[in-house]
């Protein structure tokens, strides 16, 4: 073996670098915004320990913004979080569908993966061409948004009040941005592109009237149906790469009209 190659069956050197940014790119800019539910959890009276817990035993951020919700506006708001939780939760069961046969995890890793089973990583993995890439991309963007999501609730509910809106920072759309950045080489096509439209605009369409989480599967299954809408020859390749990407559209669009940046 040559200086400097790869080992047998490991991710050459390039590749790894892509994957590693585009981990830790979705992570910084899913994490920094764990600064709002730290903020938001002291406010509505929890203490920081409270907070802190939420954010390493739940990490499911819009279940935890409806936790909040609940604690904040009393008991008369918890059928609607408990739903929009609901909803969320199933979410996060069809990326695990998708992603036990990819990631091939047994025992205590596996409830790690089950842990770290987020959109982001999800997302991340998905994107790319490789098994070995996937894998890598889930663990780093997992851990990534982990780490920094409970060190951004943590200065979140020391600093609370202090730091006003934290919307008016614009890390609400970071996420939003990231989940764009994934999506985007994806678009390859024109069948592509009108397929992304159509999720991202049914998201938009509908996030101001239905809870949280409902917005982002109607635009799945809109775009599932679109994909499945017989069409002239030629087409069936390109159609293949939004086999996944829907769901970044969707998921940057419920997000951003959300407001919880993206995590669940």
């Amino acid at each position: 073996m040559t200086d400097g190659a790869p080992a047998p069956g490991a991710l050459p050197r390039g590749e790894r670098r892509v994957v590693v940014r585009e981990a830790l790119s979705v992570g910084v800019a899913t994490g920094a915004y764990g600064i709002s539910f730290g903020a938001l959890a002291v406010a509505a009276g929890l203490d920081v320990w409270q907070a802190m817990a939420l954010s390493l035993l739940m990490f499911t951020g819009g279940s935890q913004f409806a936790f909040v919700g609940i604690v904040a506006n009393g008991l008369h708001a918890a059928p609607a979080a408990i739903a929009a939780s609901s909803l969320l939760g199933v979410r996060n069961g069809l990326y695990a569908l998708e992603l036990t046969q990819l990631l091939g995890v047994r025992g205590a890793r596996r409830v790690a993966a089950a842990h770290l089973t987020i959109d982001e990583s999800t997302a991340v993995a998905v994107s790319q061409d490789d098994a070995r890439a996937s894998r890598l991309g889930f663990w780093l963007t997992g851990a990534s948004v982990f780490t920094l999501w409970n060190l951004t609730t943590l200065a979140g509910a020391l600093l609370g009040n202090a730091l006003g809106d934290p919307r008016r920072y614009g890390l609400d759309a970071a996420a939003c941005a990231a989940f764009t950045a994934l999506l985007w080489p994806r678009l390859r096509s024109r069948d592509a592109v009108a397929i992304a439209a159509v999720a991202a605009v049914v998201a938009v369409v509908l996030s101001p009237g239905l809870p949280a989480g409902v917005p982002v599967l109607v635009a799945a299954l809109a775009a599932l149906i679109a994909w499945r809408t017989p069409r002239d020859g030629g087409s069936d390749a390109s159609v293949g790469s939004m086999d996944h990407a829907t769901n970044g559209v969707g998921e940057g669009t419920d997000a951003h009209v959300r407001g919880d940046g993206g995590r669940r």
